[in-house]
């Protein structure tokens, strides 16, 4: 049976029905986490409602619910990761391709929890001008790289661990714009200096707004509000070894589509790690790296599980994928298009395909026509309370939605 139609036999829904309520009860938990929770719990259940695909010539029948198009869902990406990676490859360049990680030490981590929109901003800033500046630099490349770069805020374990997955064009524009200008082979530029370039312009930006009266400090942080402590953890950081580092760089095209569709819109955790849910216990495969990379089972109480999940609920409208320098929006159209033509690069484009297209492409499967016999499916939209009474009214009841007949 084809991905399409299978179901893992534990999703994160399934936990959040059962522990959800309980959860809430016992610990603070924000409005955007709530609705969170609600949206994921509701996600292709009855209570969205949805549609009645039926066969007219074998009988066939196929109830299908709406997704709740939360970005924090493990079921509600696929499409969006594909949407976004086709924009993408119109984009890609026939050149070599880096894969490079900045990583916030852990002493940062209570504070970007208190602040994380406007950390996060600052990693984006740190990161992304680093890498820029350093690119720039007569006595490196000399040129306009671009960089496409990623927010991910969790590990394997799902304890928190906010890090930025870049990928960089192995070369840029130069500053007359009358050359592409690439880089040696499988080298792009110096990890070192590039994670002190990075430590620099993070803590700046802490200082800053610090002294601009911009963070709030209690709780956990209350004993960083003394300036001089304040200074101390400071200069601790400062003396500290940030953590950056270059992966392998990539061949054509083709590898960096591939590459990014495993980090564009992953979320904390995909359903398929989840084993089992037993006596208030979730397990889950998890890749521990510092023991070589091997593949274990974790267990944690459900309610520690969703304490952990919710460590990574984005701040509301927050963009966690951003695009710099030569792949920035301003300029796709001037600067990108003249690495193109420099390149020789052709139009990829085709403005005839459509989504079903995509999906036939995707998945294997024709969505208008019966699996069965090949014979066209009529489409008949489900409201919420019509779907509860075709098939899920536990769904309903573990919400709180009631059937008004």
């Amino acid at each position: 049976m084809s991905a399409f139609t299978t179901r893992p036999s534990l999703e994160v829904a399934d936990i959040l029905r059962a522990y959800g309520e309980a959860y809430c009860a016992a610990h603070p938990v924000s409005g955007l986490q709530a609705a969170v929770m609600r949206r994921l719990a509701r996600c292709r259940t009855a209570a969205l409602g949805g549609h009645l695909d039926a066969c007219d010539r074998c009988g066939y029948t196929r109830v299908s619910y709406n997704s709740c198009r939360d970005r924090h869902c493990p079921k509600c990406q696929a499409r969006k990761r594909a949407e976004w990676l086709e924009a993408r490859l119109e984009r890609l360049l026939p050149v070599e391709y880096f894969h490079v990680v900045f990583t916030l030490p852990a002493a940062l981590y209570p504070l970007v929890l208190h602040h994380s929109r406007r950390l996060y901003d600052l990693l984006f800033r740190a990161a992304s001008q680093s890498l820029l500046t350093l690119a720039a630099d007569p006595k490196r490349l000399a040129a306009q790289i671009g960089v496409t770069a990623i927010l991910h805020t969790w590990g394997q374990n799902l304890l928190f661990h906010p890090h930025l997955h870049c990928v960089v064009t192995g070369g840029g524009l130069s500053p007359d714009g009358s050359q592409w200008t690439a880089t040696r082979p499988g080298y792009l530029l110096p990890v070192k200096v590039l994670s002190r370039l990075f430590r620099g312009k993070f803590l700046a930006g802490l200082k800053d707004a610090y002294q601009a009266g911009q963070l709030t400090l209690g709780g956990s942080v209350a004993d960083l509000a003394e300036p001089a402590a304040f200074r101390r953890w400071l200069d601790r950081l400062y003396r500290q070894d940030w953590v950056v580092y270059a992966k392998r760089p990539f061949g054509g095209a083709r590898q960096v589509f591939r590459y990014l569709g495993r980090y564009s819109h992953r979320v904390a955790i995909a359903n398929s790690r989840l084993l089992a849910l037993e006596d208030d216990q979730v397990f889950f495969h998890w890749r521990d790296y510092a023991d070589d990379n091997r593949l274990k089972v974790m267990r944690l109480t459900a309610e520690e599980f969703i304490r952990r999940f919710l460590l990574h609920v984005l701040p509301k409208r927050f963009v966690r994928i951003r695009h710099y320098g030569l792949l920035a929006g301003r300029n796709v159209t001037t600067q990108l298009a003249r690495c193109r033509q420099l390149l020789g690069v052709a139009d990829v484009r085709d403005p005839e395909r459509t989504w079903l297209d995509q999906i036939r492409e995707w998945t294997g499967h024709e969505l208008n026509f019966c699996p069965q016999c090949q014979g066209p499916l009529t489409r008949q939209p489900l409201q919420a309370t019509t779907a509860i009474r075709a098939g899920a009214p536990e769904a309903a009841d573990a919400l709180g939605v009631v059937d008004s007949s």
